[in-house]
C-alpha cells in the first residue's frame, strides 16, 4: 500500500451521510427521502437506519415512520471542551439570575419531540422547584417546549406560561439564539409564587430575557468555541 491508498467504508459512509442529512434538514424525513437524497436505494440505507435508532443516533416516529436526529450526537460533542463551553458560559449567568430572582432556572434543548435539561440551577432562597439534568418532557406539555419550537411571543419570543404538568408551577421561559436568530436552547425559570416570594413574576421575566440574550452575545462573541 502507498501513503495515497484510499481505504474507504460504505456503510460508515452511508451512516455519516445520513446523520449529516439529518443535521441539515428543517424536519424529520422518511426512508425514501432519505434514500433519494444520499442516492441510494431504501434497501441499501435500512439497515443503517436501524443500526443508527438502534444506537440513539436517530428516533423514529411510530405514526408516521419519519426520522430525525436525537441529542446522541450531543450528548458525544458535549465531552469535547468547545461543546461544554455552552453549559461553562451559561451556569455563571445563571447562578446570578437565581440570585437576583430567589428561584431556580435551568437551561434546556430540544431531543427529538422532548426537551432534555442541561443545566441547572437552584434557588438560594428556602424553597424553590428544581428538575433533574438529563431530565426529558414532551414538548407539548411545558411552555419551555413552546419556545424550543419557535411558538415564543412577542419580539424577543418569551413566555410566561402556566405549567401543566406541576401545578402551582409558572414557568418563564426566554430564548438562547443563535447568530441567524434560530433558537438553541431555552432559559426557564420554573417560579414558585408563595407568600416568601420577593420579586414578583414580571420582574422575573425581565431578568431570565436579560440572561438569555446575555448567553446569546456571549455565543455570537466566540465564546462558544473556548474550552
Amino acid at each position: 500500500m502507498t501513503a495515497t491508498t484510499e481505504y474507504t467504508a460504505p456503510a460508515l459512509d452511508k451512516g455519516l451521510d445520513i446523520l449529516e442529512l439529518l443535521a441539515e434538514s428543517s424536519g424529520p424525513l422518511s426512508q425514501s427521502e432519505i434514500a433519494g437524497a444520499t442516492g441510494r436505494s431504501i434497501g441499501q440505507i435500512f439497515r443503517v437506519l436501524s443500526t443508527l435508532e438502534r444506537r440513539g443516533y436517530v428516533l423514529r416516529d411510530k405514526q408516521s415512520g419519519l426520522y430525525g436526529l436525537a441529542m446522541k450526537l450531543f450528548e458525544l460533542a458535549h465531552r469535547h471542551p468547545p461543546l461544554r463551553g455552552l453549559v461553562s458560559l451559561a451556569l455563571p449567568i445563571m447562578q446570578r439570575l437565581a440570585e437576583q430572582a430567589l428561584q431556580s432556572c435551568n437551561l434546556a434543548a430540544l431531543d427529538g419531540t422532548e426537551v432534555r435539561v442541561l443545566a441547572q440551577v437552584e434557588s438560594p432562597a428556602d424553597f424553590g422547584f428544581r428538575v433533574r439534568v438529563g431530565a426529558a418532557f414532551d414538548i407539548a406539555t411545558t411552555a419551555t417546549g413552546a419556545v424550543l419550537a419557535g411558538r415564543g411571543q412577542g419580539l424577543d419570543r418569551s413566555v410566561v406560561g402556566v405549567e401543566t404538568l406541576h401545578p402551582g408551577i409558572t414557568d418563564i421561559v426566554a430564548p438562547v439564539l443563535s447568530a441567524d436568530g434560530a433558537v438553541v436552547a431555552a432559559l426557564t425559570v420554573p417560579y414558585v409564587a408563595s407568600t416568601f416570594s420577593e420579586v414578583d413574576v414580571e420582574r422575573v421575566q425581565e431578568l431570565a430575557t436579560a440572561a438569555a440574550k446575555e448567553i446569546s452575545n456571549l455565543l455570537h462573541g466566540g465564546a462558544f468555541t473556548e474550552s
